[in-house]
């Protein structure tokens, strides 16, 4: 059963405790990354053998196959598979910038340029928790930004098949390339390259501890977008919500994983209560209803604030990343806010909107990380590459003063670099 704290009463140690991932998996990735780079394609043959049970002749998926997959497409998902990308695209177009210049005339000229990168790379998990909706919101923005090719890699089943979910939602959203291939050696082989798999410039997508920490080593060589820990939902709720909505928005989330976390925020004891005995009748009735009931007992809790606005800086203390406001007059709130990776307003806006359909993007920051990182957007997919011009005279009226702040810093070359044009 779900844990209910009265703030203030209870040790903030005890509040605001997150979930930690205990598996320690460093020493397995290197190696398995180590391997790749040695081995390239022949160890990812062999990785799939040993993690996937799938015997390969090809680590591409063909057009073949990915015809295949959208035939036996269910009309009606391939339906609600447009329908969500034209939303997402909509939302991330907003996102799209140009770059400056600055002439005043006066000999100098500055500017900015934004360039999109080369090549982006997208993981997605393909066992027992496939996300087709990951496709679309890690490559959208990456098609947005000017991406010229977009490398996806998902691990198969053991008769060496691609989820056809996974297939069809590719189709939708033009990935270039498709691999067959998971885990930290999928992350190796886009960080590195290997015959088959080109190298990527930059990694985006969630998995699991292995995948997480393969990203975290190979950052440096690639970029990443985040390092991404167990999923979060945080919903601060006012007396008036229904308990059985609460419920089931807190269930949303616990239903990821057994180390997902759930937490209620209300001024309300009654409501504390209320969803307390909803989320016991409502656990029974899901399909993946012993991940739910491991998650709601071990890392659910519902923290009962004196006020709301106590409840917003528990929020804030807590820095979610799914956020829901159930509350009148959301918008109220909303720019008391400032640690959320995504926030979900009013009573009729549950965080699976967001998941799917409406258009922002589901990659958000994780682990209170959104105190300081934002979500996946088509930022992620660009450079800002500055440059400068000036003419001599322009040169020579600033001369002197660079040569003496370099010369401040021990610089005599910067110094002399400055001056010397004046001097010929």
């Amino acid at each position: 059963m779900i844990k209910i704290y009265e703030y203030g009463q209870v040790p903030n140690d005890e509040i605001f405790a997150r979930v930690i991932q205990k598996v320690n998996v460093e020493d397995i990735v290197s190696e398995i990354i180590a391997n790749v780079r040695q081995k390239g394609d022949t160890a990812l043959y062999e990785y799939c053998e040993k993690f996937d049970k799938a015997k390969l002749s090809s680590l591409q998926v063909s057009a073949q196959e990915i015809k295949e997959a959208v035939d036996n497409t269910e009309p009606k998902f391939l339906e609600i598979l447009r329908k969500a990308a034209f939303n997402i695209t909509k939302f991330h177009q907003n996102q799209k910038r140009d770059g400056f210049e600055i002439n005043n005339g006066d000999g100098v000229i500055m500017g900015q340029k934004i360039t999109p990168v080369d090549r982006a790379g997208l993981y997605v998990p393909g066992g027992t928790a496939a996300y087709p909706s990951t496709v679309l919101m890690d490559s959208i923005p990456a098609k947005i930004a000017g991406v010229k090719e977009i490398v996806m890699v998902t691990p198969p089943n053991s008769e060496g098949k691609v989820n056809p979910s996974i297939l069809a939602a590719a189709y939708v959203a033009g990935i270039d390339k498709i691999f067959k291939v998971g885990g930290a050696q999928a992350i190796a082989a886009l960080a590195y390259g290997t015959n088959s798999i080109p190298k990527v410039d930059k990694i985006v997508g969630p998995g699991n501890a292995f995948v997480a920490q393969a990203k975290k080593q190979v950052f440096g060589v690639v970029s990443i977008d985040m390092i991404a820990g167990p999923s979060e939902i945080l919903i601060v709720a006012d007396a008036k919500t229904n308990p059985k909505y609460a419920a089931a928005d807190l269930l949303s989330q616990a239903e990821h994983d057994k180390m997902a976390s759930a937490v209620l925020v209300t001024d309300s004891y009654d409501l504390a209560k209320a969803v307390s005995e909803e989320l016991e009748k409502q656990i029974p009735q899901l399909l993946r209803r012993d991940i739910a009931r491991a998650s709601i007992d071990d890392n659910g809790k519902i923290i009962v604030a004196d006020n709301l606005e106590q409840a917003i800086e528990i929020a804030n203390k807590i820095a979610p990343e799914h956020l829901e406001l159930c509350v009148e007059d959301p918008f109220n709130y909303l720019k008391k806010i400032r640690h959320a990776g995504s926030v979900f307003m009013g009573r009729n806006c549950p965080e699976a909107l967001g998941d799917y359909l409406a258009g922002p993007n589901h990659t958000l920051p994780t682990s209170g990380t959104a105190k300081f990182s934002s979500p996946l957007s088509v930022d992620d997919f660009i450079k800002k590459t500055q440059y400068t011009y000036f003419t001599k005279s322009a040169l020579e009226g600033v001369a002197n003063d660079v040569s003496y702040f370099a010369k401040k810093e021990g610089l005599t070359a910067h110094a002399k670099s400055a001056v010397i044009r004046s001097e010929e």
